[in-house]
């Protein structure tokens, strides 16, 4: 059997990792995952074939050569891997987990470090037990800084995280309801965030760094029980220990000032993102930027450079329409604080199109009420619900005078959107993946 520290050698020869015989790079390592539905060692031979450098297995049966290598249990192979590279490494890696905000805040910093440092960040929606090893595998010796999302449904996971990309530094964006169902409810969520705070606070001889929201009553707590030796506050208010900012306009790109603290020194920078939601995700790379000593002018370069894309907060201009595309996922806090947003924009004719939120369990029927009462308490003009769950939950409109109307499934919404198309609006369009919410888009 192989040792990690042989296959690292081979490793450091064949640095490219495949996991997919429809993407193999030539030389790579491929390494034969088992999914729900499939045994990707029965593709090994297909691997080697397509230039696959070495086929790293754990069926005996499939071991055709020397080229073939066998491991007991291939994803743990491949987690072990990621851990060995990591020891290696010597460059500050910061892990970022939380509810909201996650990926937006990882591209902030990304773009923000990348100002100065050649930086490494997670690639797309690699946040979990295999992306988060492949995103190790992928951060070379020329690399100066890394920026690695951890995404969890369920407690343990990041502690699992944790253990292979063994962050110098970190950061939870906020803990709200999401994946309730494999929490176990929002003090789930709590625990299961709160493991990177756990492993920072365990890192001898002095700790981690945390990058912490001094405005998040949640976070504070947490960071206060586990008695995190290296807190880097910033927030809004002056008392934040490193940079505090607040938001100078919201219509709809948001524009904020910010000061560093120490100096005393302010700084207004306009970003590409809506949403005053959005103003601690700036102020999170604001803050590691200063941290990391970055001048002012490679900070604000880096947040008023960043476009969003994979529709997060996202602005599209159609011919008639201002649309806020935001259907990557949802959850209740990320639906109240949009909703919220809305209201607060200046426009003529707003308009909410709001899709079922998944994983909520057993919260799922009074989670989708509290965001149809959300939505008929703001200031909007019209209110479209799609989606089994919120159609079960219309009762929550009873006695209203405010506009909503609620369709079952996308296809309704679609025929009732194209019998009543929607003009000269800004509309926002949120929903949980699932609901692929970007076949509405067409229709305005």
């Amino acid at each position: 059997m192989t040792t990690i520290e042989q296959l690292y050698q081979i490793y450091l020869k064949h640095p490219a990792i495949s996991t997919d015989t429809r993407k193999i790079v030539p030389g790579s390592i491929f390494f034969a995952l088992k999914g729900d539905k499939f045994d990707a060692n029965t593709f090994a031979g297909q691997a080697i074939a397509t230039g696959a450098a070495y086929a790293v297995i754990d069926n005996p049966a499939y071991q055709l050569g020397e080229q073939y290598i066998l491991a007991d249990d291939v994803l743990a192979t491949l987690q072990d891997l990621a851990r060995y590279h990591r020891r290696q490494l010597k460059i500050p890696v910061i892990g970022l987990t939380g509810t909201n905000g996650k990926t937006t805040t990882k591209e902030l910093i990304n773009a923000v470090l990348s100002q100065h440092f050649n930086t490494y960040a997670t690639q797309g929606n690699l946040n979990n037990h295999i992306g988060v090893p492949l995103t190790i595998l992928s951060i070379n010796a020329t690399h100066e800084t890394a920026v690695i999302e951890m995404g969890a449904n369920h407690q343990k996971e990041i502690e699992l995280l944790c253990s292979i990309a063994q962050p110098s530094h970190g950061l939870i964006t906020n803990v709200g309801k999401a994946h309730l169902e494999g929490f176990g409810g929002v003090e789930g969520v709590k625990k299961g965030k709160g493991e990177l705070y756990d492993y920072l606070a365990s890192q001898p001889p002095k700790g981690g760094v945390a990058f912490v929201n001094s405005d998040d009553a949640v976070l504070m707590k947490m960071q206060q029980e586990r008695a995190l030796k290296n807190p880097i506050f910033y927030g809004k208010s002056e008392h934040s220990s490193l940079v505090f900012a607040h938001i100078t306009d919201n219509s709809p790109y948001l524009t904020l000032q910010w000061t560093n603290n120490p100096t005393g020194q302010s700084y207004e920078v306009k970003s590409q993102l809506t949403g005053a939601y959005n103003l601690d995700n700036i102020l999170a790379a604001i803050c590691i930027g200063v941290y990391f000593k970055l001048s002012a002018d490679e900070i604000n370069g880096g947040i008023s450079g960043y476009q969003p894309k994979n529709n997060r907060s996202q602005i599209t201009q159609t011919a008639t329409n201002t649309l806020i595309c935001d259907y990557y996922n949802a959850n209740p806090s990320s639906m109240f604080v949009a909703i919220e947003n809305l209201g607060k924009l200046t426009a003529k004719h707003k308009v909410l199109v709001l899709g079922d939120m998944f994983e909520m369990g057993q919260e799922s029927a009074a989670e989708h009420e509290s965001v149809v009462k959300k939505a008929l308490e703001t200031n909007v003009d019209e209110r479209i619900f799609i989606g089994h769950d919120f159609a079960a939950s219309r009762k929550s409109e009873v006695g209203s005078q405010k506009p909503a109307v609620f369709y079952s499934t996308v296809e309704e919404a679609i025929a009732g959107l194209k019998a009543n198309p929607i003009k000269n609006s800004t509309v926002l369009i949120k929903g949980s993946r699932g609901m692929a919410l970007e076949r509405l888009v067409e229709l305005f």
